[in-house]
């Protein structure tokens, strides 16, 4: 049987690592900027930020598959967004299974007020360190990554787990 760290080459595995350890120093940045500068936890600006470039209210599902978020998480967010009156939730007319959510004028003001420290610590953490031909070459594998990623099935797409019946 094959060592399964075998399975990555050196190069592989030292590049996965690096791009782990660099998301997560970007993310823990972020997340303090956006706590500090609006309260909110660094999903909650995700969630903001889609309703925000949105043309007009999402259901449930895509926003859980536009930031890859669970379902329950993501209900469990969207309550206290809607507790501070940040954004609000309403059945859909069109599908009685389906809730959409709408960001209120209060949320795209707070989403705007944070969002220029939000591009601050990004460009700063991010930006500053990579040349226009750096990030026209990590544009393009990004993009290629996401895609790839992107074409398997969406998360809210996979079967619920059930929980055993207690007898």
């Amino acid at each position: 049987m094959t060592d399964p760290v075998e399975r990555l080459g050196p190069q592989e595995l030292g590049t996965y690592f690096v791009l782990l350890e660099a998301l997560s120093l970007l993310q823990h940045q972020v997340e303090q900027q956006v706590q500090a500068d609006g309260g909110l936890s660094y999903i909650q600006f995700q969630l903001l930020g889609r309703l925000v470039g949105a043309e007009g209210p999402l259901t449930m599902t895509q926003l859980a598959d536009g930031v890859v978020y669970s379902r329950s998480g993501l209900t469990y967010q969207a309550g206290l967004l809607e507790k501070a009156g940040l954004i609000t939730r309403a059945p859909s007319p069109d599908d009685e299974r389906a809730t959409l959510v709408s960001i209120t004028d209060a949320g795209r003001e707070l989403f705007h007020r944070v969002l220029p420290g939000h591009v601050e610590v990004t460009r700063r953490m991010l930006f500053d360190s990579l040349t226009a031909d750096d990030l026209d070459h990590l544009g393009d594998i990004m993009t290629r990554v996401r895609d790839h990623m992107r074409a398997q099935p969406p998360r809210s797409a996979a079967p619920r787990k059930r929980r055993p019946k207690n007898n």
